[in-house]
């Protein structure tokens, strides 16, 4: 992090004086290019300090404009301590903690930019940083006095693309922000606001770090975009249901935030917020820029505004006219200009200031508070109030009414007594967790310390073994991690370790659910596939606390001696990659189908190199960067083995990007797969064999059948711009998957020895192709004809849930016979009876209980017993892998990750 500083002040150009147009002009959008050198300039004010917080992935440099009053700036490192040190809460009395809150200043966050088609985030944080900078008005003094403000640019790549499309047009009537040829974000698009707990772009690593580790705000405020139809824009506070992990006071933070804003327009006559009900933003979810700062007790906000460069109109929605709590001063239909927008967001910015500059002490203390909550709460037995909680005292009550036994009768107005409440909320087995011991022994050690590092990127306190200790009579060895429950950001351990427990949510009684904004449920412990112990009791042992923010690196090793030959675990995900190294310098890898007798860790698709001196040495580099262990064998393996090459793998893609098929690309570059991406036009021309061994498909890209053709980066079968509309190096992107052109060359690929695997949706082509399987997940209704479960009956947004598969084969090799998937109402199959007996479909994963839920939502999840997750069928010389659940998610969800990577290697006998 390199700080830019000023070597004169020279005076700062006005946004029009630098760009050429003013900020809001209609048909105008800055570069990025532009938008950096502006930075410089503001740079030279004696109100500003520049910072360089990282590289983007496209390697551009990503600035963050901290803007005071001089006197402040003086004093940044001060007051940076005194904001860390309230966050955190450590070792602090009350009396203490007012006393930092009466010398410290107020930190808010302002970002702009992240979804980059949303051109209105990255324009007002130009014209906030100039207006902070040049205006010399009573408030904006009083703010700068009071106030650090941290204005934050969240996608320079995005802003570079978008503004450069959107300008090539040279008539201004003209210009479009639509159809922006690839994803915003070299490899997520959209996904980019759902990376905020994982951390695996580098966009997010730098945010994150001055988010959680660095400064810690009080405030942030993310900039979005775009208010439901009929307003102007929707905000704080949100429609429930909130995590029910958090702290009242954060919540209540942004009550009170909320009133300043709609406060402030409403005094300047500017129509149009909504808020609570009239919106479907909530504060439910993980993961988002917003919403991951709420589990660090921030008041984090969010607005999503209309907008746009090129003028538009504010419908009419006639139930958005009759003024009530959620849209207390309603918008009328009118045309709507770029400036309009820019000159709310500059009113909602200058509320949130305000409020702070106003109330810097209580917003100091009140984080302290919300963090010596938490330190309290993970010190002493707690129960957090959750529905499964509430369900169980009234099932319990219930139970009792039904057979006359509670001997004591009801007061009446729905009183239950309190005995029900203490037999579950004070019951010492359903107490929260003191803390989680992540052991060194896992099988995957390496991925539990990316757990682990993802966790340090989110400001969480850490703690390493030094010496071997016992908890609970269980041994644990040195290098073990431990996370405790007493931090004062306690609501993301929580979250990361424990179930998400979404409440039954429908629209009323009987009726249709009410979809969650994102996903209900992530844990991402069990996304990764990490192996977590609860323990209920405070422990102690000799552990050391790590420095905030330290990332950890797992201790690799390798086997000395003379040996015939090496070998790797195929429970690690990074062995595959240690794999992909040797097969790129050209030496020999097998797997043993039946492991290494005697060795349980060295189970089934067990890699074994035979000894030479490359193998040797890149296999020393692989286990110290890796944290691998290296096995070595003192003869060579008496069983099977199959030898491993490296296949030619194709990844599907389309115009304007797919952001699930974004996370592979990024996957297999971690993971050093070569790939190729391709578009449906290269599947229509055919001759697939002859250039590839393994084509990949993720969800969305394969249409059901009786579809017009798959879907791009929303999911809708239009057919996109017209091909003499685009520059020329575009033009092979466009088109669909469709059943009269690409089905049948698909299906030549795999009957000549292709492989296909297929993800969520896409697994669709088992359909196409005619396989034995059908959809699980129907109903006969009254008319005799089949139709999916209404959701009334089935609905399971995003959450986990648990298969079992048969990890003996091939497909499935590394993975336990118990294994946590993520899944968003993805499909599920039966096969034909004698499908299995006639070797026309080998079920890999399926739901062996009537209740797989492990964190999340899932409404009449017994329908899913005993029906095929993923499954393998052969296909002429070739195989068609179809996996219902997201074994990639969003990079996420790394216990299943095996699942694609054991298909991509070339596999045969010695």
């Amino acid at each position: 992090m390199a700080a830019v500083q000023a070597q004169s002040t020279p005076a700062i150009p006005s946004p029009r004086e630098h760009f050429g147009f003013a900020i809001g002009d209609d048909y105008q959008l800055a570069t990025y290019t532009q938008t950096e050198a502006y930075f410089k300039k503001l740079a030279a004010s004696d109100r500003t300090k520049l910072v360089d917080i990282g590289l983007t992935e496209e390697g551009r440099h990503q600035y963050m404009i901290i803007v005071s009053s001089p006197e402040n700036l003086k004093k940044l490192d001060r007051y940076k301590e005194i904001s860390t040190k309230m966050a955190r809460a450590e070792g602090l009395t009350d009396e203490q903690a007012r006393a930092l809150a009466a010398e410290g200043k107020a930190v808010v966050w302002i970002d702009g930019g992240l979804h980059a088609t949303e051109t209105v985030g990255t324009m007002q944080l130009i014209e906030t940083a100039w207006q902070l900078v040049s205006r010399k008005d009573p408030e904006t003094l009083r703010i700068l006095d009071n106030v650090i403000i941290l204005l934050t640019h969240a996608n320079p790549d995005g802003q570079e693309l978008v503004s450069s499309w959107y300008m090539r047009e040279p008539k201004p009537e003209k210009r479009a922000l639509e159809n922006i040829p690839r994803l915003y974000q070299k490899y997520a698009g959209h996904d980019n606001n759902r990376d905020f707990f994982m951390m695996n772009l580098k966009e997010s690593q730098n945010i994150g770090r001055q988010l959680f580790v660095e400064w810690i705000p009080q405030i942030m405020y993310n900039h979005h975009q775009r208010g439901p139809a009929g307003s102007v824009l929707a905000g704080p506070p949100y429609r429930d249901p909130f995590n029910y992990v958090f702290e009242p006071l954060m919540i209540t933070g942004i009550d009170a935030l909320g009133a300043a804003m709609v406060n402030r327009l409403n005094a300047e006559n500017k129509p149009g917020f909504t808020r609570l009900g009239g919106s479907v933003f909530s504060t439910w979810y993980n993961g988002g820029l917003r919403t991951t700062t709420h589990f660090h007790n921030m008041i984090g906000l969010l607005t999503e505004i209309i907008g746009s460069p090129t003028p538009e109109t504010v419908p009419l929605v006639p139930q958005r006219l009759i003024p009530n709590g959620n849209t207390p001063f309603p918008v009328t239909p009118q045309k709507w200009h770029f400036k309009q927008s820019i000159d709310y967001s500059l009113s909602l910015n200058y509320a949130t200031l305000d409020y702070a500059a106003r109330h810097s002490d209580q917003l100091l203390y009140n984080i302290y508070r919300m963090g010596k909550n938490a330190i309290e709460h993970g010190s002493t037995d707690y129960w957090t109030l959750s529905p499964k909680r509430i369900d169980a005292i009234n099932q319990a009550h219930q139970a009792d009414l039904k057979n006359n036994t509670s001997g004591t009768p009801s007061r009446g107005g729905g009183e239950i007594p309190a005995k029900y409440y203490d037999a579950v909320l004070k019951n010492p087995a359903l107490r929260d967790p003191r803390g989680f011991i992540i052991p060194a022994d896992q099988p995957d050690f390496p991925t539990a310390v990316k757990f682990i590092n993802a966790l340090i990127k989110t400001g969480i306190q850490i703690q390493e073994a030094t010496a071997d200790f016992t908890v609970a009579g269980k041994k644990y060895p040195a290098g073990s991690y431990v996370v405790k429950t007493d931090q004062s950001f306690r609501p993301h351990v929580l979250d990361m370790f424990e179930p998400q427990d979404h409440p039954n949510d429908f629209q009323y009684p009987g009726g249709p659910p009410v979809r969650p904004y994102d996903a209900a449920g992530w844990t991402l412990a069990y996304q990764m596939g990490v192996k977590v112990d609860r323990v209920l009791d405070g422990f102690d042992g000799p552990f050391k606390k790590l420095p905030y923010g330290e990332l950890q690196a797992p201790k690799g090793k390798m086997d000395a001696g003379n040996v015939a030959g090496y070998t790797l675990s195929a429970q690690t995900n990074n062995a595959f990659l240690a794999v992909n190294d040797l097969l790129r310098s050209g030496v020999d890898v097998y797997r043993l189908p039946n492991g290494v007798s005697g060795k349980p860790e060295l189970g089934a698709g067990t890699f074994f190199v035979p000894a030479s001196g490359k193998a040797k040495s890149l296999l020393d580099k692989s286990a110290k960067e890796l944290g691998l262990h290296v096995a070595g064998l003192s003869k060579r393996p008496a069983g099977a083995m199959v030898k491993v090459a490296p296949m030619r793998i194709a990844l599907w893609d389309t115009y304007g990007g797919s952001m699930a098929s974004g996370w592979v690309r990024w996957l297999m570059e971690q993971y050093r797969f070569p790939m190729q991406v391709v578009y449906a036009s290269d599947i229509d021309a055919g001759d697939l064999r002859k250039k590839y061994d393994v084509i990949v498909f993720v969800t969305r890209a394969i249409p059901p059948v009786g579809a017009g053709g798959g879907s791009g980066t929303g999911g809708s079968t239009g057919q996109g711009p017209k091909a003499e509309e685009l520059p020329a190096e575009y033009r092979p992107w466009l088109g669909r998957i469709t059943a009269e052109k690409s089905i049948p060359e698909l299906k030549k690929f795999l009957e000549a020895g292709g492989n296909i695997v297929t993800i969520g949706s896409s697994t669709n082509l088992a359909y196409h192709l005619g396989l034995p399987v059908r959809n699980a997940l129907i109903e006969m209704a009254g008319n005799g004809m089949e139709r999916p479960l209404p959701n009334e009956k089935y609905y399971i947004p995003g959450s986990i849930l648990r298969v079992s598969l048969d990890s003996a084969q091939q497909a499935t090799w590394g993975l336990p016979q118990q294994t946590d998937v993520y899944f968003d109402a993805n499909p599920v199959f039966r096969l034909a009876p004698d499908a299995v007996s006639r070797g026309l479909v080998k079920p890999l994963a399926w739901f062996a209980t009537d209740k797989p839920l492990r964190s999340g939502w899932a409404w009449g999840q017994a329908y899913l017993q005993d029906g095929v997750a993923a499954f393998m069928a052969p296909v002429g010389s070739g195989k068609l892998y179809a996996f219902g659940p997201e074994i990639t998610f969003r990079a996420q969800a790394h216990g299943t990750f095996k699942l694609l990577f054991n298909q991509l290697y070339s596999t045969s006998m010695p």
